[in-house]
């Protein structure tokens, strides 16, 4: 009986022993003792770091295709590029060289050549000889010989627009030399002519005059002298 109350008695004091233990390291655990397993927990409550190579990059902006741009892309403006100051023009849109002017003695060429029919007629040819086109106002101001004055026009004649030469093309008038019966004063030989262009406005002359030649033997010509308006085609001069 005494080994067996011994036994027991070692036993509760080994029991004794070990839960003081157990009771002292947990008062150290909540000191300064041993960390506390709970406080390996990552804290999710912690601040994200600030530095910027952690941080996530932004998207590239794209163009309107979707492409990335690239540093030397060089804008256009809404107009274009800026043309070659070798392609400009003038003002109204046009070079100098095109712009077109009077017809004139000094860039055309004149012709006199008197018809069979309609007799006593003259007919005169005017070729553009310049490099822009021109235009013949008005009718043709004659004179033939020394006459101190030019022959009205026949008003009945003239045209629905002003006579257009670009270079190389011609305008024609006729001219009425004489009375077909003889009936009209003051006939003559005339072995000159001279011819003198109308500016727009239609009052005097302008530029250089054309004295185109006459046949050896001259013109017949007396007070029923007169002439057409300048016309676009050789059929509507001949028809007055």
């Amino acid at each position: 009986m005494t080994n067996l109350r011994t036994s027991r008695t070692r036993l509760a004091a080994a029991a004794a022993t070990t839960l003081l233990a157990a009771l002292s390291l947990t008062a150290c655990d909540n000191g300064t003792g041993t960390k506390d397993e709970g406080s390996a927990t990552t804290n999710t409550s912690a601040t994200p770091s600030t530095d910027a190579g952690s941080r996530t990059p932004e998207a590239t902006p794209t163009g309107p295709t979707g492409t990335t741009p690239t540093a030397d892309a060089k804008p256009t403006s809404a107009a274009g590029s800026k043309a070659p100051a070798a392609s400009r023009t003038t003002s109204a849109g046009s070079s100098p060289a095109a712009t077109p002017v009077t017809c004139e003695g000094s860039d055309t060429k004149t012709v006199a050549a008197p018809l069979t029919r309609p007799v006593n007629h003259l007919l005169l040819t005017v070729t553009n000889t310049g490099s822009r086109t021109c235009f013949l106002y008005g009718s043709p101001a004659v004179r033939f010989g020394g006459a101190q004055s030019v022959p009205p026009t026949i008003e009945d004649s003239q045209p629905q627009a002003v006579v257009t030469l670009e270079p190389g093309q011609s305008g024609y008038a006729s001219v009425n030399l004489s009375a077909t019966d003889g009936s009209a004063a003051n006939g003559r030989t005339a072995k000159s002519l001279t011819v003198y262009f109308q500016g727009r406005s239609l009052s005097g002359s302008v530029g250089k005059a054309a004295t185109p030649a006459l046949p050896a033997k001259g013109v017949y010509v007396d007070d029923s002298l007169k002439v057409t308006y300048w016309q676009q085609d050789m059929n509507d001069a001949l028809s007055w």
